[in-house]
């Protein structure tokens, strides 16, 4: 159930989740108890930011149980600025689970942008999955192309068609990430790391024009056919926070500026699986 934006000065201690009908039977002994996830894009960190991100981070680890990076970790795309984020991360207790964005690709230094941050407790996916506390993610970075009726279609100049292609291949990597899921991990549940969006609903609020290069439905496909839970992403920084797949996946656009303009102090959203 995802949680509503709270106006508070300092992190908080998480308090003990309460039942939400009295008529709900008793957890036994050996229940399950939900893992609180904290979810932030585009937190566009620069070379000048040590020191910022600190408390960020401890905020993070004292409130949720597992942080995701929804991409745009970096502003320029240079590895240098992912450095400085690797730095500040020192302060996160708690697994980290990412995917980049198209910022962190600008500068076409991706690969060490990972290596920088790449340590035991930070997964970045790509097409890949991964199991965090009996929760499974599987995410990519995604690409634009439109939504619904107005979505691209693979048809004229081979520039345009290559622009579709690399939707269809972020989707078919996502959707592999989530079949291996299913396989190695039988009734997992399932969240979804992108960047690009694949909801028209979280978009909404940019320029029409330029919904296009915002995200694209393709990455909804695989959501609804594999059952996900919800999905989080960023990029579309004054889109909106909250909208659902054709078959009812909830996905949250969870880039910094849209957390903030909500009314969250700590600009993280949590959600409890």
């Amino acid at each position: 159930m995802e949680q509503q934006p709270q106006t508070f000065i300092a992190p908080q201690p998480v308090q003990p989740l309460q039942p939400q009908a009295t008529d709900q039977p008793s957890p036994t002994p050996g229940a399950q108890k939900p893992v609180r996830i904290a979810a932030v894009g585009d937190i566009h960190v620069r070379e000048t930011d040590k020191g910022k991100w600190v408390d960020f981070f401890k905020a993070a680890s004292e409130q949720a149980e597992i942080l995701l990076l929804c991409g745009d970790l970096t502003d320029h795309g240079y590895a240098k600025e992912a450095e400085v984020l690797a730095e500040e991360m020192r302060a996160c207790t708690i697994p980290v689970v990412c995917v980049l964005g198209n910022h962190d690709h600008d500068k076409d230094e991706h690969d060490a942008i990972r290596n920088c941050l790449v340590r035991d407790n930070v997964h970045f996916l790509d097409g890949d999955a991964v199991v965090v506390k009996n929760v499974g993610f599987a995410g990519v970075k995604g690409f634009g192309g439109g939504f619904d009726k107005y979505m691209l279609s693979m048809f004229g100049e081979l520039s345009n068609k290559a622009f579709v292609q690399e939707a269809v291949d972020e989707a078919l990597k996502l959707e592999a990430g989530l079949s291996r899921l299913d396989t190695e991990y039988p009734g997992v549940k399932k969240i979804a790391v992108l960047h690009y969006a694949p909801i028209k609903a979280t978009v909404e609020g940019e320029p029409e024009a330029i919904h296009p290069f915002l995200g694209c439905s393709r990455l909804a496909e695989p959501l609804d056919r594999q059952n996900v839970l919800a999905c989080f992403h960023g990029h579309a920084h004054v889109g909106t926070l909250e909208g659902e797949t054709p078959k009812g996946v909830k996905v949250y656009n969870v880039a910094k500026p849209i957390l903030q303009k909500a009314g969250f102090a700590m600009p993280f959203f949590l959600f409890d699986v």
